[in-house]
Parts: structure tokens; C-alpha cells; sequence
């Protein structure tokens, strides 16, 4: 179909199966051709019943077959997909964007290759207004994350200091640092701090609270910006998914946002 953009998805798990369901159902402009998953089997019974059936290829095959390569895999093979769909020019949309902070190496090589990287808002919200607010002068953004202690359970930076974040009875602040180390060490829970910095004053001076607490229930951030043009303090609680408590299910509905808006005559947002 002309004007048509095609769309490949790296990792079948609670964002990945999501996004390719509301795809095959049908979303104006926009075609899923292939995907790629670790288990296989698995893979196949997710795809079951589509309208119409995708490729079930490699990783890096992914590139070969979309104009768009959506990453919803884990952040180890970040860069397998990522990479592919920058050498050849694709529109590169990650979900692990803590995974995208230590290799901005990544989009000097997409300016290079004509690659587009679109980071969707994810499990976040006012995006827009810290971009907006970062084109003026900006003295700081704090963001404050809570999360079942479920949702931590195996980050690097826990098990690297011997935090057992099971045993937590009381709300307990677990980390506390700047963006890139927050990514560094719980790298399947702060891509929300990653978006915000990327959007906003960067890694370094964006400063990140994770807090592991028994009495939420949902995934909770809080941002702070002091600026110039505005004061801005924004809240959301995001219902983690049943697949992956670690993963907000508003999650896969931002990336399909963030497609439709790459192809939609009416986007609303900066």
C-alpha cells in the first residue's frame, strides 16, 4: 500500500506480543512484517491466529525486512537490534532506553547512515514539557521511582551489594545517583529515567530515587524539573503487566502511540 511503513519487533514478551497483536488487528499506515523472539515455540503460539501470519526471523535479520525495528527484547541483545537497524538507515524505536544511554555512540552512527532513533515516552508522562522547558535554562530534574519490591528482584546493582529487596517489610531507598548509573544498574527498570533524560538536561545532571516499596501496588515515578519557563511535579501510577511485573502495561500501548504518530496526518504533542 502506498505510503505504507513496514514494521519489525525484536522479543515477543509482555511489550513485544502486545504491540504485534494491535498491529495484525490493524493500525492505518502501518504493517507488521516480521519478528523475532528467543523461544521459538513460544513465538509460534503467540502469532497462532493472525490475519496475517509475520516472519519469524534472527534479530538482526530484522532490519533486512521493516522500514521500522521496534526493540522489546531484553537489554542484553539491545545491541544486536539495534545496531542492524541503524546500518541500514531503519527507524530505530527501543523500549530498553536505559540500554540506549551508554552507547549515544549509536546515534552518531545513525546520523551517518540517514537512521532515525524515535524514543516513544514509555511508562512515563510530560515528556513534552520537559523538552519544551530544556530549550531554556533548566537548574534540575529529579525523578522518584517506587515499585513493588517484586518489580526489583534481580537488578545488578542489588545483587552486586548484596540487597536482598524480598525482605523489604518497610519503604526503603535502594539507589540513589544520576541517570547513567541508575541505567547501569537496574537496567530493566529506569528506561522511564533514561527517557527523561534524553529528553531534558542528560544522564549526568538528571537524578534518580528507586525506591523498593511493599505498599504500592503500582509502578510509581515522580518528576521534579525547576526551569526557567516552569516548575513542573508529575505523578503516574502504572499497573504493572502480568507478564513482566517489571513493565508497566501502559508500556506497549506508548510504543503503538508512538508508531501511529510516525505515520498519522493529525499528531498531536511536540
Amino acid at each position: 500500500m502506498a505510503g505504507e511503513l513496514t514494521v519489525a519487533i525484536g522479543g515477543l514478551g509482555a511489550i513485544g506480543a502486545h504491540l504485534a497483536r494491535a498491529l495484525d488487528q490493524g493500525v492505518e499506515g502501518l504493517r507488521l512484517v516480521a519478528v523475532a523472539a528467543g523461544d521459538q515455540e513460544k513465538a509460534k503460539r503467540t502469532l497462532a491466529g493472525f490475519r496475517a501470519m509475520p516472519a519469524l526471523v534472527s534479530l538482526p535479520e530484522l532490519a533486512e525486512r521493516a522500514d521500522i525495528v521496534v526493540e522489546a527484547a531484553p537489554a542484553a541483545v539491545f545491541e544486536q537490534i539495534a545496531e542492524a537497524a541503524i546500518a541500514r538507515g531503519r527507524i530505530f524505536v527501543p523500549s530498553s532506553v536505559g540500554a540506549l544511554l551508554p552507547r549515544m555512540h549509536l546515534v552518531v552512527r545513525a546520523r551517518e547512515s540517514g537512521a532515525r532513533i524515535v524514543v516513544p515516552t514509555g511508562a512515563l508522562l510530560g515528556l513534552d514539557a520537559v523538552r519544551a522547558a530544556a530549550e531554556g535554562e533548566v537548574a534540575s530534574v529529579t525523578i522518584q521511582t517506587r515499585k513493588p519490591p517484586r518489580g526489583l528482584e534481580g537488578a545488578p546493582y542489588l545483587v552486586e551489594n548484596g540487597i536482598d529487596v524480598l525482605s523489604i517489610a518497610t519503604p526503603t531507598l535502594v539507589f540513589k545517583g544520576n541517570a547513567f548509573d541508575a541505567a547501569r544498574g537496574f537496567p530493566a527498570n529506569v528506561n522511564v529515567a533514561a527517557a527523561l533524560a534524553l529528553a531534558g538536561i542528560g544522564p549526568e545532571r538528571t537524578m534518580v530515587e528507586i525506591w523498593g516499596d511493599p505498599g504500592v501496588t503500582r509502578n510509581t515515578h515522580t518528576i521534579k524539573v525547576e526551569a526557567a519557563a516552569a516548575r513542573l511535579t508529575m505523578t503516574i501510577e502504572n499497573v504493572p503487566s502480568e507478564e513482566n511485573p517489571r513493565t508497566g502495561k501502559i508500556t506497549p500501548l506508548s510504543i503503538l502511540a508512538c508508531l501511529r504518530g510516525l505515520t498519522s496526518t493529525l499528531k498531536v504533542g511536540s
